[in-house]
């Protein structure tokens, strides 16, 4: 459900839309905006009789992906998918008492942003200084960085954000004292009033990425955060993705660690008295499950504790890599979450009865964890839609997909083939606009991408 705007009474008594949606505080008007650009050849698989026109006069013209106009390949979004997979995690954090902050990294679509936000999310997360600016750009008014921020024009940027906006929560990574050096001296030069508040990362194990690799390197970098006055620890924070050759125990247990490491830091009165929650914070798209298992296991502290879950890859799901990791299929009686993508690409050349190739490829497709799957085929003459059976995708090059085909299997020159992808991170990323469609096939709106 997009963000419903507040409504106020101007001098005249009529109604006017104010800027900011009180709910979730995105600006509507900068998401009304994004329906004033202009449909041109920056975005791929649009009607070209489109042309010219603003793309929320697309979005309402209704209409149809497969005989509108539309051109392949194109990336098509299904909004009932998309909204079933947004209800999912509301409900999954609901019950275990856990506050989302969803990656926005996986789509980076603030409209997208605006209907988690609309679903329960307490904030997004990023990764990077570009994608924070993106969500304050759109009115997101909680930031988690997941990385340890050391740039010292973001951090310029970040510190005149908050002394701009006192309602603004920005919280970020730190993992060494190094780190957090590079960190103070950038914000004291900026001069901001308001401290920069951080959590200590505590890294899945010593083959694992970013974070302080034991306990006694996060409590030195918990002290250099006390002697920072430019900086405030609100907490700890991890990823447990990333521990090594993983499964539930050894995750388990990394959280446990994680766990630990709160209970001990506030224990050692490492959280000041203007800390009014500690902030305790993991969970990639693979291990939610066990994420909200440990942290409901967690002591009473000496006070309140946000549990703050950051899975991304749920908005759209996929067909491959997390269609195996979801936790829903350990725990199917929480919930399923439903791929949200087809990448509809045309056959443009059948040279023999075990061989077509498509016109889409490396630059359209997500291909970096397993190749796309043919799901169902539109056949040209416009025939039933009917699954694409005995059809392989075996390759991509930058523009075609080359299938292997059973010499049995119905497919045609001019047939639309539709492509299930793995990876939403690297499915969203090639595409700029992309159509939101309904069940029958109505385009009803066009989703924006910042990347």
């Amino acid at each position: 459900m997009p963000p419903t705007p507040d409504r106020t009474t101007d001098a005249s008594g009529g109604s006017t839309r104010s800027a900011t949606d009180r709910a979730t505080g995105i600006r509507v008007d900068r998401l009304a905006a994004l329906a004033d650009e202009i449909v041109d050849h920056r975005f791929r698989g649009l009607p070209p009789d489109a042309s010219g026109q603003r793309v929320g006069a697309l979005a309402s013209a209704g209409r149809d992906l497969y005989a509108g106009g539309f051109t392949t390949p194109v990336l098509a979004l299904s909004r009932e998918h998309l909204d079933h997979n947004l209800r999912q995690l509301e409900n999954f954090t609901s019950r275990h008492g856990l506050s989302f902050a969803p990656h926005g990294k996986t789509c980076m679509a603030p409209q997208l942003f605006a209907r988690q936000l609309a679903h329960g999310a307490w904030g997004i997360t990023v990764a990077v200084p570009h994608q924070a600016r993106v969500c304050r750009e759109f009115g997101v008014q909680r930031i988690f960085l997941a990385n340890e921020l050391v740039d010292a024009a973001a951090l310029r940027w970040l510190s005149g954000e908050l002394d701009a906006d006192p309602d603004f929560q920005f919280v970020c990574y730190v993992d060494s004292p190094a780190g957090v050096t590079l960190m103070d001296r950038a914000l004291r030069d900026a001069g901001g009033t308001r401290p920069v508040d951080v959590v200590v990362e505590l890294a899945a194990g010593d083959e694992a990425r970013t974070g302080a690799r034991d306990e006694a390197t996060c409590a030195a970098v918990a002290e250099a955060v006390a002697a920072a006055d430019t900086l405030r620890l609100v907490g700890v924070a991890g990823y447990e993705g990333e521990v090594p050759r993983a499964d539930s125990e050894r995750v388990a247990a990394w959280l446990r660690r994680l766990t630990a490491l709160a209970t001990d830091f506030d224990a050692a009165g490492r959280f000041g008295p203007d800390v009014e929650e500690i902030v305790l914070s993991a969970g990639g798209s693979a291990w939610f499950d066990t994420v909200a298992e440990v942290f409901e296991q967690l002591p009473e502290l000496s006070r309140p504790v946000r549990k703050l879950l950051r899975s991304g890859a749920y908005v759209s799901h996929d067909e491959g890599h997390y269609e195996e990791l979801t936790p829903f299929n350990r725990v199917p009686e929480e919930g399923e979450l439903r791929s949200a993508c087809t990448l509809w690409a045309q056959v443009v050349s059948r040279p023999t009865p075990r061989q077509a190739f498509l016109n889409a490829g490396k630059r359209d497709a997500a291909h970096d964890l397993h190749l796309p799957r043919a799901r169902t085929v539109r056949p040209a003459d416009g025939g039933a839609e009917r699954p694409a059976e005995g059809i392989t995708v075996t390759k991509l090059s930058d523009q075609h997909a080359w299938l292997e085909t059973t010499e049995d299997a119905e497919l045609a020159v001019g047939d639309w083939v539709g492509l299930g992808m793995s990876h939403p991170c690297t499915i969203f990323d090639k595409w700029q606009l992309i159509p939101l469609v309904e069940p029958d096939g109505t385009v009803s709106d066009l989703i924006r991408t910042f990347f």
